[in-house]
This record gives structure tokens, C-alpha cells and sequence, in this order.
């Protein structure tokens, strides 16, 4: 995300969220002051805020507000909540290993150089007995072009789907998803000012 033309993609086509708004600001409308600076002096924030939601629902529990079922229920939830930020993060910090990315690399640049050379013969048969023999070698330089660019082009996209939370166009729109699920609970609750969706944003959405 840091080569020049990504760079200059992203000035130019899209905006990052997460990065218009801090942390302390997103949280500001859900927590108290001691709740905010709490959570803002952890180093794993979300972590901090399910198990600050865990204490909340243990005290609704010991004052007769939702019965041991319901408790067990939310547990769980908060659990599986845990459990899926736990794999998104091990996906984000550890993206697929560098040294078999390299290989695949190393391999497909020994095809675009030797490719156009193992299809000379081929492409020069090709026009025998017909009005283009001894023309037809010359078709090797845009067929051999196309297959060593779709196979360049595949590499590309392999390396940027690698890190899919890395504020790329070809991310996983976990804003979109988080923002589709927070208005859904926030309208099962009645809320009337409810956020607008995010939407795509010169055919890219995050």
C-alpha cells in the first residue's frame, strides 16, 4: 500500500473510514469519560470493550434483569465475537508466507523470458503451405504478450488479495458490513438517528 501508485490510486478514486475518524471519537457516543480513557489506555481495544460488555452482562444477571439462559446466550455471543476478531487478526498480522509469494514470483518471471522462445518453431509451422508462411513467427509476439500479461496480472492480484485489511480497492468491505450491522441492532432497538450506509465510491466500497 505504500508503492507510489497505490498511493496515488487512493488519492485519487477513495477514502479510507477508519481513517477520517480516530478511535477516541468513534467511541465517544457509547462510553462515559472513565469507560473512554479505560479503554484507550489498553493496546487491544476491542478486546477491552467485550470484556467490559461480559462484566456489563454479569451485573444485569446478578440484578434479576435477564434470567441464567439469557446470560448463557449473550456469553456465547460475546465468545464467538471474540473467536471471530481472533481470526480476522491472525489473517491480518500474518498474511501469507513471503518465501512461497517469492517463489511463485521468481517461477512466473522464468516463464515471460523463456515462453516466447519454446513457441518460435510453432508459430513459424504454423503458416506452412499457405499465403503467410514464413510470416506467421510474427504472431508469436502478440500471442506470447497476452499470456505472459494475464500471467503477471494473476500474480498481481494474488499478491494484493494477501492482506485484505490493508485499505486496498480490492479489500474485504468490512466497514460496509460493520456499518449494514450496526444500523440493523440500532433499528431492532428503536433508534431513530440512525447512520447512512456506506456506499461504493467511484465503484469501490470498504
Amino acid at each position: 500500500m505504500q508503492r507510489k501508485s497505490n498511493l496515488e490510486f487512493l488519492e485519487e478514486h477513495y477514502q479510507i473510514p477508519e481513517r477520517l475518524v480516530s478511535v477516541e471519537d468513534a467511541l465517544k457516543p457509547y462510553l462515559s469519560q472513565s469507560e473512554l480513557a479505560y479503554v484507550l489506555g489498553k493496546k487491544n481495544k476491542a478486546t477491552q470493550l467485550t470484556a467490559m460488555q461480559s462484566q456489563q452482562i454479569a451485573a444485569l444477571r446478578s440484578e434479576g434483569v435477564i434470567n441464567d439462559f439469557q446470560w448463557t446466550q449473550l456469553q456465547q455471543a460475546l465468545t464467538r465475537l471474540t473467536d471471530s476478531q481472533g481470526r480476522a487478526e491472525r489473517i491480518k498480522n500474518f498474511p501469507y508466507p513471503r518465501n512461497f509469494s517469492s517463489v511463485a514470483t521468481y517461477l512466473m518471471f522464468i516463464f515471460v523470458v523463456i515462453a516466447p522462445f519454446g513457441l518460435l518453431r510453432e508459430m513459424d509451422s504454423l503458416g506452412n503451405g499457405t499465403l503467410l508462411e514464413g510470416y506467421t513467427i510474427w504472431f508469436n509476439i502478440p500471442f506470447i504478450t497476452f499470456i505472459t500479461w494475464a500471467f503477471h496480472t494473476l500474480d498481481t492480484v494474488g499478491e494484493s488479495s494477501v492482506n485484505p485489511f490493508e485499505g486496498s480497492a480490492n479489500d474485504v468491505p468490512i466497514t460496509q458490513i460493520s456499518r449494514t450491522i450496526e444500523i440493523d441492532m440500532r433499528d431492532m432497538l428503536n433508534e431513530q438517528n440512525l447512520p447512512e450506509p456506506i456506499t461504493a465510491t467511484n465503484n469501490i466500497v470498504l
